[in-house]
């Protein structure tokens, strides 16, 4: 579905509408609510409170039943970690609209940002706008900019040789559809519905203050993000964007054998926001600790003593100190 239409189909989602949403990091009073339409206060970009958390909704029957492989999310998670922002959850849900309004309201619950991936094209399939809307209670209305824009930047098949921008038909029908998004009345056009980019006619929609519909082709999804960016770094924990600090420790020992000191070292490092992950590594000698947080003053300090309790040594690449010899590995099989 999202191959063929790549050119044309997904849209993102728009900015702000002002839904009553309570995230982790709900607008103060005074910013985030709107008494009026002729009171709304103006920022630079969409309307928002802090991010810290984020969730990732991956909607489309083709990722379910294996047709298509989704990369968009696994970006996402590295979008989200250099900006310092905790990706919370990443689901893969069907073109089904009681599943996508149940998701949509519990993640815009839950999370500060939210993006969507995928069913936002020309198709009966493509059900992501609509589902959106009504979980909102929303109407779809036809974003003219938006039009003109496809009208500008997109082409016509090449199956579509006699297609008309004018002359009504099924395939300007079913075009029409992508830019037939969630609309606030009570929002500011341009907190709904943003461009990312001046050559490309998709648009990132918001609705709820922190859902955001993006395409599932993944260098149109990828693109629009990192388009999106400047807008969301002033509304992170650090501004500037240095995201979160992985620390990477190689150790010879069993897992097994280091799991007591690693549970004494998450205990301890857990209120400061460190996370001790550890990671074997099959068919090789070595296994892998990680600390990841945000304060990388504090982790640095920790180097010494996280070296010692796991016998190893930090590492900035995994697999570095790897050598060829698998003297350790014949030994274990000969025995």
């Amino acid at each position: 579905m999202f191959s063929r239409l790549s050119q044309l189909a997904r849209h993102l989602s728009r900015p702000l509408p002002n839904y009553a949403h309570r995230s982790a990091a709900a607008f103060s009073s005074s910013t985030s609510r709107m008494t009026s339409s002729s009171n709304v206060e103006t920022i630079s970009g969409p309307q928002k409170g802090l991010i810290q958390t984020a969730g990732c909704l991956i909607i489309g029957d083709e990722v379910l039943g294996g047709k298509t492989v989704d990369t968009n999310s696994a970006y996402f998670a590295k979008f989200c970690f250099s900006l310092g922002v905790q990706l919370r959850r990443i689901e893969v849900i069907a073109d089904d609209e009681d599943e996508i309004i149940e998701a949509a309201r519990r993640m815009s619950k839950n999370y500060d940002f939210v993006v969507t991936s995928g069913g936002i094209g020309p198709t009966h399939d493509d059900i992501t706008y609509q589902s959106i809307a009504k979980a909102f209670g929303l109407e779809l209305r036809l974003h003219e900019p938006t039009m003109a824009r496809m009208k500008k930047f997109s082409k016509p098949h090449k199956s579509q040789p006699n297609f008309s921008w004018d002359v009504p038909s099924p395939a300007l029908t079913a075009k029409m559809r992508m830019a037939q998004l969630p609309t606030d009345p009570n929002v500011p056009d341009e907190q709904q519905v943003i461009h990312v980019k001046e050559d490309l006619w998709v648009p990132l929609a918001v609705v709820n203050g922190n859902i955001h519909i993006l395409p599932g082709v993944p260098r149109l999804f990828e693109a629009m993000l990192e388009g999106y960016k400047p807008r969301l770094l002033p509304r992170l924990k650090d501004p500037e964007g240095k995201g979160m600090y992985r620390m990477l420790f190689s150790t010879p020992i069993a897992e097994s054998q280091i799991a007591d000191y690693l549970t004494q070292l998450a205990a301890k490092v857990g209120p400061k926001g460190v996370k001790v992950g550890s990671y074997p590594r099959w068919g090789k000698n070595r296994n892998a600790v990680t600390l990841v947080g945000n304060d990388r003053e504090y982790m640095d300090s920790l180097e010494a003593e996280v070296a010692e309790g796991v016998q190893g040594k930090r590492v900035f690449v995994e697999g570095e100190d790897d050598t060829d010899d698998e003297t350790d590995v014949k030994k274990d099989k000969d025995a």
